[in-house]
């Protein structure tokens, strides 16, 4: 198995994982395992959790990032969704509730906000001067990264 054995003994995930904690399991592989949230958002909501226990997304090794997203095609084709969100967050203010690396696949079966992901898209005009000095020092970081 992935390295789980590096996780915190406290990480829930780390615990579905392991099987200390059941779970209606859909995918597993060797980097990620997937289930159904137990708090879902609407039918089919799903989770995607990568078998490395890192926090964040740039935390985590490019071969687990790799596996995530066909597992969340594959689930999404599975249940026949016309319309649905793909959700990562990272960080408690960016409402990221467990500190382990995970992908929500949310059913969005109507425009109700009764049902799925309900979002929020405050949009800023910036300045096209402060948008081209933004992607210079945006494309300078890149290429020493």
């Amino acid at each position: 198995m992935a390295s789980v054995a590096r996780s915190l003994t406290s990480c829930i995930f780390c615990k579905i994982i392991k099987g200390d904690i059941p779970s209606f399991k859909l995918v597993e592989t060797d980097f990620s395992y997937s289930f159904l949230d137990i708090g879902p958002l609407s039918k089919g909501h799903a989770l995607i959790i990568p078998k490395d226990h890192a926090a964040k997304l740039h935390e985590l090794p490019d071969e687990y990032l790799a596996d995530a997203m066909p597992i969340a095609k594959k689930i999404a084709a599975a249940q026949g969704l016309e319309n649905y969100n793909i959700l990562q967050n990272n960080g408690r203010i960016a409402h990221q509730e467990v500190d382990h690396v995970h992908f929500h696949v949310i059913p969005k079966p109507s425009a109700s906000d009764e049902e799925g992901l309900v979002v929020g898209w405050p949009a800023k005009k910036p300045a096209m001067d402060e948008l081209k000095a933004l992607h210079q020092e945006l494309v300078d970081r890149l290429n020493k990264v």
